[in-house]
């Protein structure tokens, strides 16, 4: 996606709003990046490893259609999200929250 076409779609998505996806399978082994996200938009979603759970089995499977939200965006084409069904997030997601912003 270049970057014009990136920032005319940019400003018609804000945070936390909540997007379908479906996971796409990935290039590499489960636990060990983060997973791909196809949202039927110009530009691919992507789960960081950080907001999964630890167990990899626990992961949303390629295919799995389920709903997440969006975490984080900049000026790169990219977009962050978090999944929004618990299974999916890590388990202790709320208080790693907070440590992340109490270091701040």
């Amino acid at each position: 996606m270049s970057a014009e076409a990136w920032h005319r779609l940019r400003p018609q998505l804000m945070l936390g709003q909540r997007l379908q996806g479906t996971v796409l399978p990935a290039p590499w082994p489960a636990g060990v990046t983060g997973i791909f996200v196809d949202l039927r938009l110009p530009v691919v979603g992507f789960v960081d490893v950080l907001l999964l759970p630890h167990d990899a089995e626990r992961w949303p499977a390629s295919e799995t259609v389920t709903q997440f939200e969006i975490w984080w965006m900049d000026d790169r084409p990219q977009i962050r999200l978090k999944p929004v069904d618990p299974a999916y997030l890590r388990d202790d997601f709320d208080e790693w929250v907070m440590r992340l912003q109490g270091s701040k």
